[in-house]
């Protein structure tokens, strides 16, 4: 018998097989019910916010203070999930999404789509791109990281101007057939953990913290849309007296050169600063091609007072580096507000 409401399985003669499909759908189902839940929520906080700032004379700022407030109050109520930050989303997210309980599509779409895929969605400011892959994720089922992933890669405008627009879909399907596969992704999601109350790892160490920064700034810079290809995570380098472990490792394809990325759990001594610089002469020396730039090194310091970013270049490269590279590199400031952003969301997952 079929009802909306039974999960259903195909019986095979592995009853584990068939246990484990059992109760994946039913999680499935339940994280979507909850992630359904977050959507209207979020979409409700934010039409709140909105008509609040609008009854202000300075909206900027008497947003801001309005957004600080209700963080606090929500927070020492209901716990996690309500940082300034995820506030500002809830209303970006109604601004830019008013419409979207009123039509029958709207609704359809508030369904099938989750939290994660609207605050990705966020990051396109072209309305057309932006509508194009929302109605691509409902037709195609597109995972949040697939979404992510044809987003940074300007997808949607790669595909506009293409002629043989076969090719480059069938490339795209290709590099995200791992995401596609991924059948818990939804339960994986800490954001729905949050919602639904559930305490995430208590282990809060300054590994973890260096992991879930260095985690999230892989996917800050891959979101900047400025020519960054990931390379390698936690890159062995092997001298003749110690071993070394690079943080990030990313090619930029747009300056032809390696970036290099390091991240300090405190403050940045003179050592960090020589370490980078060996780094960046042996890629230039055993990594660069012939008609590559020269390596540039980002050290990023992660300090209790104050989060900073270094860049590193061989010397007599600085020139080149004041006139080409800076228009491509996120800003000190860009970096220092990421780390910090991440720093909060780490430690409000974890106190």
């Amino acid at each position: 018998m079929e009802h909306n409401d039974l999960i259903t399985y195909t019986k095979t003669n592995d009853i584990f097989a068939d246990a484990k499909q059992i109760v994946q759908t039913a999680r499935k189902r339940a994280y979507k019910a909850a992630d359904t839940s977050l959507v209207m929520q979020n979409w409700l906080l934010g039409k709140r916010i909105t008509e609040e700032v609008l009854d202000g004379e300075d909206r900027a700022k008497y947003g801001a203070a309005i957004i600080k407030n209700l963080s606090a109050q929500l927070t020492a109520e209901f716990g996690k999930g309500f940082t300034p930050n995820n506030l500002y989303y809830c209303k970006q997210f109604y601004e830019t999404f008013q419409e979207i309980f009123h039509t029958p599509c709207g609704e359809s779409m508030i369904t099938q789509l989750s939290w994660s895929h609207f605050r990705t969605l966020l990051q396109v400011d072209d309305s057309k791109a932006r509508d194009w892959y929302m109605n691509e994720c409902v037709h195609q089922s597109w995972a949040v990281k697939t979404l992510q992933r044809n987003i940074s890669t300007q997808y949607y405008y790669r595909l506009l101007s293409s002629d043989n627009k076969d090719i480059v879909k069938n490339e795209m399907q290709a590099k995200t057939i791992d995401f596609q596969n991924d059948k818990l992704e939804f339960i994986k999601n800490p954001v729905i953990a949050e919602f639904l109350g559930l305490t995430p790892n208590s282990d809060y160490s300054e590994t973890k913290l260096e992991g879930a920064i260095i985690t999230n700034l892989q996917k800050f810079l891959m979101e900047l849309g400025k020519g960054y290809a990931f390379v390698a995570r936690q890159q062995h380098i092997l001298t003749e007296k110690k071993d070394y472990y690079i943080d990030l490792v990313f090619y930029n394809y747009i300056l032809k050169c390696f970036v290099l990325i390091d991240l300090k759990i405190g403050s940045v001594t003179h050592q960090d600063v020589g370490q980078m610089d060996m780094y960046v002469r042996m890629y230039d020396e055993l990594k660069k091609s012939e008609d590559d730039n020269p390596t540039i090194g980002i050290i990023l310091c992660s300090d209790t007072d104050e989060d900073i970013a270094r860049y590193s270049i061989l010397k007599g490269n600085e020139q080149l580096f004041a006139t080409k590279y800076k228009t491509y590199l996120p800003t000190q400031e860009e970096l220092r507000r990421e780390i910090e952003k991440q720093k909060e969301l780490f430690w409000l997952q974890h106190n």
